[in-house]
């Protein structure tokens, strides 16, 4: 094994596994490998099977978190197949996911980088949970400082190379009903009106600058394009949902 450097001081956790036994099953084996690193579920209900729109949520999630952090990146609805897990070390973070596009947005963004294909497989694998079995244990070794058996690959050879920068659709709907989609709003100028629903959606600062029940687009916490109502559901104002797509008028 190579050394991993810098080595990672904490593990996030990033799946669509929902609320089952599943991230549990992941916490509990790195418990036992990596006794000594915190665990934090960051999020565990991202779209499920839909890497496509979970990768543009990577780079808004890594926004403003502690440095030397491993991201445990589980959105795999190609586990058990040929599909190559990766390693990414952007700065002084480490990165772990499957080669389906999920790193690849964050990839373009990050400034310093290596990527590198993960060969190494445990005797014990089963078919349909890699995230307990190859992705816990390669995790556990980074945080030891050591890097399992891999090569570098090149960004241009990974699944999702061809994406584009922006993904004006529904990434995520959070418990309120809000709309977070996969547009950095830096690059969408504040007159900007979104197309949505047969809408045309104004901007607003913050949910206290429009009326109870308007609806508007703002830059969230994250950076990124979000449709909202004050005290309300956009979900189910707008009757949008995850993959929904819409418009931008005046970009």
């Amino acid at each position: 094994m190579r050394t991993a450097t810098p080595a990672p001081a904490r593990i996030a956790l990033v799946t669509d596994f929902g609320d089952g036994p599943y991230v549990g099953q992941m916490e509990l084996r790195l418990a036992a490998l990596a006794p000594a690193v915190p665990v934090i579920r960051l999020i565990s209900d991202l779209p499920p099977w839909r890497p496509d729109l979970a990768a543009y949520l990577l780079p808004a999630l890594r926004r403003g978190m502690p440095g030397r952090t491993l991201y445990l990146c589980v959105v795999d609805p190609g586990v058990g197949s040929d599909r190559a897990i990766l390693a990414l070390r952007a700065g002084e973070d480490w990165l772990l996911a499957p080669d389906n596009g999920l790193l690849v947005p964050l990839l373009r963004r990050a400034p310093d980088v290596e990527l590198l294909r993960i060969d190494w497989q445990p005797e014990d694998l089963s078919a349909s949970f890699h995230g307990r079995d190859l992705f816990v244990p390669v995790a556990a070794n980074l945080c030891a400082g050591q890097l399992p058996a891999s090569r570098p690959l090149s960004p241009e050879t990974l699944v999702g190379a061809d994406w584009s920068d922006q993904c004006p659709a529904i990434c995520y709907v959070d418990d309120f009903g809000n709309l977070i989609t996969g547009v950095d709003a830096h690059r969408v100028p504040s007159q900007t009106r979104l197309l949505a629903a047969g809408r045309r959606i104004a901007r607003a600062r913050t949910f206290s600058d429009v009326a109870i029940g308007e609806p508007f687009w703002y830059r969230n916490a994250f950076d990124l394009v979000e449709i909202a109502v004050n005290q309300g559901r956009a979900d189910a104002l707008l009757g949008l949902g995850v993959g929904d797509t819409f418009g931008l008028d005046g970009v």
